[in-house]
């Protein structure tokens, strides 16, 4: 007899018990399967408008929900009660966004004759779900980045194989359990929380025609190699740049330096990882930015005053503080922060730290800002691009010849001006090159992912 295994989600900030669950059996994960190939001929005979008002029901409901599903994704990933709210209006849009785009699933028509030899004929083209989509999310933004697979995926006609992270079943639950309730047929999205041998199974399943996922570059490598021809949609991690240029407004290039590394404890995608600030500018920014740090609320994170709480769990934590002393050993200076308490890791500021170490050379998810002074814009797209990551990237200038020449040089998916690299509209395309992903989400960008293009020649 086969013994299930089950999985017990620890609080981050004080290690209670928020609850366990078993993991899906081959047998669950099969059953699943076969109910969303059902699925596919349930969808097939729901309209885009159907769809549509399916998608503004769970937008309003999510909103409604917004302290059940905002609490339940504090105490499972230690995000702050405030920064999961805002994450919960964001998934709204997300999922009205998916409504609108349901009902804008369009084509062209072609004519034949552009071409000699004459042949009178039209071809009528429109784009068509390609079938069951596998949704692997990560814990960072339990609802928002699911509502970015399953909003697109139900929009456009696919059926949804739903796995969160390990660390989000309660929210995620909850979430399916709002899906059913404002209308989307159980046959059209399952969630079911598989283990790594199931979830090996289910990624090399002829069943499986998209697989969409956000994670790190390592697990990603693991996907492509067991999924075979299948349509990939990666978004994985990010060594976002802030760039601070001599006429940039310095109090608000802190702000977003603040806000977009410091939030959610550091663990974003686009969080601003590297900031590089010019040296006419330098010693201001400096000063500004440890005076806001200074007045940052650290602690519980369901106290609506904290804005920076723990990350995820003590291997996150541990790998963030030894990266830290590796960097300081390496000859880094300690600006501000450095201290632990349990899984929280003080925002941290470090100056003087060589580009290669692993702090700054790889992907840190934690509250950790290492500054850089430079001279020429010479040296800051070289380093950007320096690295194997190019997801997002930002700058602080009025000045349109260095905002062109960003936009060109630097290998990322996304420049913003003005702004950090965190900054993310939901309709907006999103992604990056390198190891940064394959594909792009974005509402109309994901349904243009999981479709494909189908011809009536006539």
């Amino acid at each position: 007899m086969q013994m299930t295994k089950q999985y017990t989600i620890c609080n981050p900030y004080d290690g209670s018990d928020v609850g366990t669950y078993t993991f899906a059996t081959p047998e669950d994960v099969q059953s699943a399967m076969e109910t969303l190939k059902r699925g596919k001929k349930i969808l097939a005979k729901l309209t885009a408008h159907e769809r549509s008002q399916i998608l503004y029901q769970l937008a309003d409901l999510i909103e409604s929900h917004c302290e059940e599903l905002g609490t339940w994704v504090t105490k499972e990933m230690g995000k702050t009660i405030q920064d999961s709210r805002v994450e919960m209006q964001r998934s709204a849009n997300t999922t009205r966004c998916s409504g609108d785009e349901a009902k804008r699933l369009s084509g062209e028509v072609l004519d034949a004759d552009a071409y000699p030899p004459q042949r009178g004929k039209w071809g009528i083209v429109q784009r068509k779900p390609l079938g069951i989509v596998l949704a692997i999310t990560p814990f960072n933004f339990p609802i928002n980045l699911s509502m970015h697979k399953i909003g697109p995926a139900f929009a456009s006609g696919n059926t949804i194989f739903f796995k969160p992270s390990p660390q989000n079943y309660f929210s995620s639950k909850l979430l399916v359990d709002l899906c059913y309730q404002a209308g989307m047929p159980e046959e059209c999205i399952q969630l079911c929380m598989a283990d790594i041998p199931e979830l090996t199974s289910i990624i090399q399943s002829d069943d499986i025609q998209v697989i969409s996922f956000t994670g790190s570059v390592p697990v990603a490598k693991i996907i492509a190699r067991n999924a075979g021809p299948k349509k990939l949609l990666f978004e994985l991690g990010g060594n976002d740049p802030l760039i601070v240029m001599p006429d940039g407004d310095l109090d608000k290039a802190v702000q977003a330096a603040i806000n977009q590394r410091f939030a959610t404890a550091g663990q974003r995608c686009t969080a601003a990882k590297r900031l590089f600030i010019h040296s006419e500018v330098y010693d201001a920014f400096k000063a500004k930015l440890l005076a806001a740090t200074e007045k940052l609320v650290i602690g519980d994170p369901l106290k609506e005053e904290t804005f920076v709480g723990p990350v995820v769990n003590t291997q996150a934590a541990d790998t963030i503080e030894r990266r830290v002393q590796d960097a300081i050993q390496g000859g880094a200076k300690l600006l501000c922060g450095g201290k632990r308490e349990g899984n929280i890791i003080h925002p941290t500021i470090l100056e003087d730290i060589s580009p290669k170490a692993e702090l700054c050379h790889d992907e840190t998810f934690g509250p950790v800002i290492p500054l850089f002074k430079f001279n020429e814009l010479d040296e800051v797209i070289e380093l950007v691009n320096s690295t194997g990551f190019g997801l997002q990237s930002g700058v602080f200038t009025h000045d349109l010849r260095i905002i062109k020449r960003l936009y060109n040089e630097l290998e990322v998916g996304a420049l913003a001006v003005n702004d950090g690299p965190g900054f993310r509209a939901e309709h907006f395309p999103f992604g990056g090159v390198k190891n940064s992903g394959l594909g792009r989400e974005g509402v109309r960008y994901t349904i243009e992912e999981m479709t494909f293009l189908k011809t009536l020649i006539m």
